[in-house]
């Protein structure tokens, strides 16, 4: 049992939506509203009149302000729209999804700052840069606005003052990575970084190297500004470490280039990856990649709604960290997948 209360059995265990049992899940849409994806947010999903009181406050006057590090062209931001979006709709509540256009530390301290400024019923954030970031988390719980943390900021929540965080503990899941690719004997590998400094990615590159224990790992940090930089990239590591026997990607934009890469240079290297998006798991499912971790990013929008939403009216919530991941998907599980993934579940 870790400090945050996840047990190591907890983290493998599908969490799926037995947590919003009773919610509708029904409906959904395939992708996100990317054009409302903005700095300036857009209130996602429709707003409910509320019903009858029946704690402090009704639904309809919940509104929940959710800065994120998520930029538009990120696969994932699409899966965690979604989710915050039917959050949105089941709960009755205004839900505003924001995130920069491009990552960058300075723009998101001005949407966090932006959030806190709106003065919302409650916020629901990401923390990639606790250094940076956690002084705003600071600030808003000081004025009296509770906060939960998804997707990063496991470690630090609790001293931030944040009532819980909702995700995947990135370490224990490379660790995982680089055990399975341990267990298959391939023990010189290269953590392809297509983000240096995103200290998310950076926690994953370090579990990989943990959990492939004895071997050689390498973390080669590529441009990750397009997919050309990327397979670029990913083409000189090949090139450059003549001896390497698996990539892994820290997100399936890179793992995409990463598969033409591999292709290109006619070498039996194998890949895994963090995260999902169509083209990885039919690369998946058709075994041309081992693995891809699904960290549940549409449970993790979602459950922070709902735990927000319980906490504003009734004072419920949990009491330690709610895991979403690592789900890993293989070759026996990646059908039913995508099939999830086309309604935009995954």
């Amino acid at each position: 049992m870790s400090d945050s209360g996840i047990s190591r059995r907890d983290l493998v265990r599908r969490s799926g939506f037995a947590a919003v049992a009773g919610a509708s899940l029904f409906g959904l849409a395939g992708c996100a509203r990317r054009e409302e994806f903005a700095e300036g947010g857009a209130d996602v999903g429709a707003t409910t009149t509320g019903g009858a009181k029946t704690g402090l406050l009704t639904r309809g006057q919940i509104r929940i302000e959710m800065p994120t590090h998520m930029e538009p062209q990120d696969p994932n931001t699409a899966i965690m729209q979604n989710g915050a979006d039917q959050a949105s709709k089941d709960f009755g509540v205004k839900v505003n999804f924001r995130g920069p256009d491009k990552f960058s530390i300075p723009a998101i301290q001005k949407i966090f700052d932006a959030s806190i400024a709106s003065k919302p019923t409650a916020i629901a954030a990401t923390l990639p840069d606790p250094g940076a970031l956690g002084p705003k988390i600071q600030k808003a719980v000081s004025l009296g606005i509770p906060v939960v943390l998804f997707n990063a900021g496991l470690d630090d929540y609790k001293r931030l003052g944040a009532l819980t965080y909702v995700g995947q503990t990135e370490l224990d899941a490379g660790k995982q990575a680089g055990q399975r690719l341990a267990e298959q004997g391939l023990t010189n590998v290269i953590v392809i970084n297509h983000q240096q400094g995103q200290l998310t990615l950076e926690t994953r590159a370090k579990g990989v190297q943990e959990g492939v224990g004895t071997g050689k790992v390498k973390e080669f940090a590529v441009d990750g500004t397009s997919p050309t930089t990327i397979k670029n990239g990913v083409a000189a590591a090949i090139r450059q470490n003549p001896g390497v026997q698996a990539l892994v990607t820290l997100g399936p934009g890179a793992a995409e280039q990463a598969l033409a890469a591999i292709k290109a240079s006619g070498k039996p290297v194998k890949l895994g990856t963090f995260d999902i998006s169509p083209a990885v798991l039919n690369a998946v499912k058709n075994q041309q990649m081992l693995f891809a971790i699904d960290q549940q990013m549409f449970f993790q929008t979602y459950q922070s709604v709902m735990s927000l939403v319980t906490y504003s009216t009734w004072r419920l919530r949990p009491v330690t960290a709610v895991p979403s991941g690592p789900l890993f998907v293989d070759k026996d599980n990646a059908a039913d997948i995508i099939t999830l993934s086309a309604k935009g579940i995954h």
